[in-house]
């Protein structure tokens, strides 16, 4: 087994909320400057960064993964990853048609940028990123399954925006085997008030939406391989 450093959550200039400076490139560069082994990326509601991200990690010898961070009709927010970007961006067509149709303010909300690996804008997304989607959190585990994916409900301590702030609590009846959380220190609450949370995996990520923010090698998860598929079988 390998023992291997992680920030699972990371947003790049494609979510409006990211900084302009988080580039696919500058995010994988930053990541192994800090001498993490495995990252992902996951812009809200979209993979379409997720091309020029992998190339970048490639280029910077660390495990990039492609992933999202979906919001579901509830306006929870759910950490979905993929082995590879072609099931990453059939997922990312599916959830686009299922967005709400409101376009995006750029002076309001700011940019949402489509890179490439050499931190040239492609384009802009027109649709606003963070509005929640028509689907339902029931669904979102079948859903991203059938997209070869894993879901990981986001942030569960976090007082707006997580599984807990919008539903009240775990359904007894999840079928999610990994958990995300901003801080580690609320587990033992968290499980008191949720036990299905007693048979789960949990990580915490940074969420960063700023290059600073990305998280130093403290948390590692033990895989049988240092690859996507290695990581995604680990927290499934």
């Amino acid at each position: 087994m390998i023992q291997a450093s992680y920030d699972l959550h990371l947003h790049s200039c494609l979510s409006p909320c990211g900084d302009d400076a988080s580039t696919p490139a500058a995010i994988a560069g930053y990541a192994a400057l800090n001498g993490l082994q495995v990252i992902a990326l996951t812009d809200h509601n979209s993979c379409k960064n997720c091309g020029a991200f992998l190339k970048a990690c490639d280029f910077y010898g660390i495990v990039g993964i492609p992933g999202m961070e979906l919001t579901t009709s509830e306006e929870v927010h759910v950490v979905c990853l993929f082995s590879t970007l072609s099931d990453a961006m059939r997922f990312d067509g599916y959830v686009y048609e299922h967005l709400l149709d409101i376009k995006n303010d750029e002076k309001i909300f700011g940019k949402q940028q489509i890179m490439n690996e050499e931190d040239e804008e492609l384009g802009r997304v027109e649709k606003l990123l963070i509005s929640a989607t028509d689907i339902d959190f029931d669904d979102v585990f079948d859903l991203v399954t059938s997209f070869n994916g894993i879901m990981i409900p986001a942030h569960l301590d976090k007082k707006t925006t997580s599984l807990i702030s919008q539903l009240g609590f775990v359904p007894p009846d999840s079928r999610f085997r990994t958990a995300e959380l901003k801080n580690m220190a609320n587990l033992h609450n968290l499980r008191k008030t949720n036990p299905y949370l007693e048979g789960c995996r949990i990580i915490t990520s940074s969420d960063a939406h700023y290059l600073k923010d990305i998280n130093m090698p403290v948390n590692t998860i033990l895989v049988e391989e240092l690859t996507p598929a290695g990581v995604i079988a680990a927290l499934s």
